[in-house]
């Protein structure tokens, strides 16, 4: 008996790679709050470029 006849069930590989980019795209967003966040302090505490 087959892997997949045990009644697992593998998503299709566009629904994995849409999980993929959406993933990669909010740890992106997630960076960038940050990143901000921090720039932010540090105009606040006087360190300006």
């Amino acid at each position: 008996m087959k892997a997949d006849d045990q009644g697992t069930h593998r998503p299709s590989w566009t629904r994995r790679f849409g999980w993929l980019v959406l993933i990669w795209t909010a740890s992106v967003l997630a960076l960038a709050v940050v990143a901000g966040i921090i720039r932010l302090l540090m105009s606040w505490a006087g360190l300006t470029v």
